[in-house]
């Protein structure tokens, strides 16, 4: 077996053009490493598969644990194939550093879209901050892209700021809620609900339908105080049962309703590139401290300055200009 760093760029680039799932996976091992080496191969990888890394769309899915996402990934990707979509999903957690998220347990509870020759799952790498999981996220999914699926799911935990991140490298940006979860006004202190494009309230079935329903409504009356994302787009609050797989045509439906919306008024393209330049700034701020940590003499004035901040002997902002003016 070739390891990723054994092969060249342009093998691994023919490999993921081919939908070659195991190159995928070792271009995304190599996407992984922290090896300057193989962080530089990376990158060169990223370059020459960038005409094909923009052509997926970009759904982000958020939600407390315990709310359904995986069960309703999975139908939801399910159908999808089934009209002739090819679906990949990460999993963002950054509060799983050691084992990247807690992929086994999606690969079992999306077993049918994990094992399906047209999807795709995997974890986003981690890299024990939340910066370098969303570089990573956003370089797996130019990835993804690059190898044909065209529908790209990004699943975080609902339980932290990664959320924000997100919802910053996705086109549409999907809240799962549960009826009687006691988060509802929780949330939307949160911001996280002022973050969504939709919002759907799972498990809406059996005896649970009437408060699943009256829950869409209060988040109604919520969003009518919020502004928007878009200006083009009120976020709708629907009712869904993943386990009925009741409600995911109609959840599918606003996505595409969205996209159309976001494509005429020009946002989605606005949208992308702004992304695009975020990704880059984001980049070159973790690039920066990289150089600081390398060089001898500026990680020293680091440490000594980060000392005199602790004690609460320097300002923060007088310490940023005295390592600055030491990288002049």
């Amino acid at each position: 077996m070739s390891y990723p760093q054994q092969l060249t760029v342009e093998e691994l680039a023919a490999g993921i053009r081919a939908g070659e799932r195991a190159i995928l996976a070792r271009a995304i091992t190599l996407i992984e490493s922290a090896h300057p080496a193989h962080q530089a191969k990376a990158r060169g990888l990223l370059q020459t598969l960038l005409p094909e890394s923009g052509t997926a769309y970009h759904l982000g899915i958020t939600g407390v644990p315990g709310a359904g996402k995986s069960t309703m990934i999975d139908r939801l990707g399910i159908s999808l194939i089934d009209k002739g979509h090819r679906v990949a999903v990460l999993a963002v957690d950054p509060t799983s550093q050691r084992s990247g998220g807690s992929i086994l347990g999606d690969k079992t509870r999306m077993q049918r879209l994990a094992t399906h020759r047209h999807g795709f799952v995997r974890p986003s790498p981690a890299s024990g901050t939340l910066g370098g999981v969303a570089r990573k996220t956003r370089e797996t999914m130019a990835l993804v892209a690059a190898a044909g699926y065209d529908v790209v799911i990004v699943e975080t935990v609902g339980v932290g700021q990664s959320e924000v991140a997100v919802a910053g490298m996705v086109d549409f940006f999907l809240v799962l809620q549960l009826a009687d979860g006691g988060d509802e006004l929780q949330g939307i202190k949160k911001g996280i609900i002022e973050l969504a494009d939709m919002i759907a309230i799972n498990k809406a079935d059996s005896d649970n339908l009437t408060r699943a329903e009256r829950a869409a409504a209060d988040y109604r009356a919520a969003l009518a105080l919020l502004m928007p994302v878009s200006p083009s787009w009120q976020p709708p609050v629907i009712t869904i049962s993943a386990r009925d797989n009741i409600g995911l045509d109609q959840l599918w439906d606003n996505i595409q309703a969205h996209h159309t919306c976001m494509r005429t008024s020009g946002e989605f393209s606005q949208r992308r590139a702004n992304q695009n330049v975020r990704w880059m700034h984001d980049m070159l701020n973790e690039h920066i401290m990289a150089c600081v940590y390398q060089n001898e003499n500026l990680a020293t004035k680091l440490s000594e300055a980060e000392a005199q901040v602790r004690a609460g002997n320097l300002a923060p902002s007088l310490a940023v200009d005295q390592i600055v003016n030491a990288i002049k």
